[in-house]
């Protein structure tokens, strides 16, 4: 039976079987180890050949690269669902978006496995993450400069930049190392992005 990561996001560029590996390489490091993830047992898990698998990945280092490449869409997603959801209400944009991350950080297998160090993920994957990271809060930051702006927030384009700056660097800190629930969290920072761009907003710890 295949192992399958939840809540895919879009497909990558790739045949078929791309995704199904991916998902069951995340699960597999999860809950073995990246050591115990080769070529022959992706294709086992996945039921296609060893040669799918090359053809469809690559490398080891190149799954690597597609498996956190992967997750760090998904946390995009969300965010970017979040502002669909809440096209009149930046208050609650900020609220929803840094709590579906917050949410999906804790529930994130990859993740997991590279915080806690199990069975030597940490080691060979944590530089990739670290990697990668830069290129999530680039494009986090780009995403929500096109996505604030409409709600017309009265400060320049060089302070928005800096209070979106500051919002999402403070988001990955949070996803790394949590100091309360996603929904507290969530609730501390929308304030705090509503009090810095000069919106009302509720207190603090509306949602439970």
């Amino acid at each position: 039976m295949a192992i399958m990561s939840a809540a895919l996001p879009a497909p990558l560029e790739g045949g078929q079987h791309r995704q199904p590996i991916i998902a069951a390489a995340i699960e597999l490091t999860a809950r073995s180890g990246w050591s115990s993830v080769t070529m022959a047992r992706l294709a086992e898990v996945v039921g296609v050949s060893r040669q799918t698998v090359y053809n469809e990945i690559g490398s080891k280092a190149a799954l690597a690269e597609a498996m956190v490449a992967h997750e760090l869409a998904r946390f995009l997603s969300v965010v970017d669902t979040a502002f669909e959801r809440h096209p009149d209400d930046l208050v609650e944009a900020f609220y929803e978006a840094v709590r579906a991350v917050l949410e999906l950080a804790d529930d994130n297998l990859l993740l997991q496995a590279i915080a806690s160090a199990t069975h030597g993920t940490a080691h060979e994957l944590l530089p990739l993450l670290t990697t990668q990271a830069g290129s999530l809060l680039k494009q986090a930051k780009a995403m929500l400069a096109t996505r604030v702006p409409a709600y017309r927030p009265d400060l320049t384009d060089e302070q928005l930049t800096a209070v979106i700056d500051v919002v999402v660097r403070t988001v990955l800190s949070h996803v790394m190392q949590p100091s309360d629930t996603p929904a507290r969290t969530a609730d501390s920072l929308a304030w705090v992005a509503a009090r810095v761009l000069g919106l009302d907003a509720t207190p603090p710890l509306r949602h439970r």
